[in-house]
């Protein structure tokens, strides 16, 4: 016997996500309900995923739900705020019971890690595409924004990037690569960690933020465009991992560093009168940030190789070109 719309939503996602006293009203009726603490100001993302865009088709349900929650979890941290309620709208060809199980499974694991409670949403029959709404609080004034970087500023990076793009090209077999370097690079574009505490943390040193999904030199230069100013990045300070250079080699790894996408990272620069106390406080090599570059008098973003301008074709990934 087929699901019904009551029956899917009552069984894979009304117990979804974390349980929270804050919502007063949450799946089963028109709307949710939902408590703001007092002084905090609310922030709201969405992100869609379109199968055979975002992901490849074949893609495990698991990983289809971690991603969905994940991508919108980054956006959050890069405002230094805090998770709290999703939505979401879910459009499959079919109601498949073992799919959906391994779907609830990757986006319900990741909102209790992150204490979000699920509190509405829609499903609809269709093309397989993924929407979710994420709504999270921060204090009243104390948000980060792409703009706020000053010439002088540290540039830096979380994480390291291009292991996705590499996980994606393995997915899709551009690549190949030994098994035990493949298992990492494709966790990393299959289960991506947004670094919600480093972000919520960095509203006391960062005096700008971006999330980096589109490719590092990308969406850095977008924060510089925001700020009004120019951003350096010095090619050989670019971390990389020891397995993408394994099954890529240092010039691609770093190359895919900078214009691959899909990372989830946070770029962020601090001024230099906080630059020590953010290394006494958050130690990079435990919170897991990289100084990739500084922030110039000028616009737009650069990178710089032994002195020299680097030249670039392509710096980040755009819908309708």
């Amino acid at each position: 016997m087929a699901l019904t719309e009551t029956a899917l939503i009552e069984r894979f996602f009304r117990a979804c996500g974390a349980q929270r006293a804050d919502v007063s009203l949450g799946i089963g009726d028109d709307a949710a309900l939902l408590s703001v603490p007092p002084g905090c100001e609310l922030v709201a993302t969405t992100d869609t995923l379109v199968a055979g865009v975002h992901f490849p088709i074949q893609s495990p349900a698991v990983s289809i739900g971690h991603r969905a929650l994940a991508v919108n979890l980054s956006d959050i941290a890069s405002m230094g705020a805090r998770p709290a309620w999703a939505l979401l709208a879910l459009t499959l060809p079919r109601a498949e019971e073992a799919w959906l199980a391994e779907f609830a499974a990757g986006l319900g694991g990741l909102a209790r890690e992150h204490r979000v409670a699920l509190v509405g949403g829609d499903t609809t029959q269709g093309p397989l595409c993924v929407s979710v709404q994420l709504l999270g609080v921060v204090v009243a004034g104390g948000a980060l924004r792409r703009a706020g970087a000053q010439p002088g500023d540290a540039l830096f990076v979380s994480g390291t990037p291009g292991d996705a793009a590499a996980g994606l090209a393995l997915e899709q077999a551009r690549l190949e690569a030994p098994p035990e370097k493949r298992d990492y690079l494709r966790e990393r574009f299959l289960l991506p960690t947004p670094r919600v505490a480093l972000g919520e943390r960095l509203r006391e040193y960062a005096s700008a933020c971006i999330d980096v999904s589109d490719g590092l030199l990308g969406d850095a230069g977008k924060l510089a465009r925001a700020s009004g100013v120019a951003a350096r990045l010095e090619f050989e300070a670019l971390p990389v991992s020891q397995p993408l250079v394994e099954a890529v080699g240092d010039e691609r790894a770093r190359m895919l560093a900078l214009t691959g996408g899909d990372d989830y990272e946070l770029c962020f620069t601090v001024p230099a009168s906080r630059l020590a106390r953010l290394a006494a406080e958050l130690p990079p090599r435990a919170w897991g940030y990289t100084r990739i570059g500084t922030v110039l008098v000028g616009e737009g973003a650069v990178v710089v190789r032994a002195g020299t301008v680097m030249e670039f074709s392509h710096s980040g990934y755009q819908h309708f070109t």
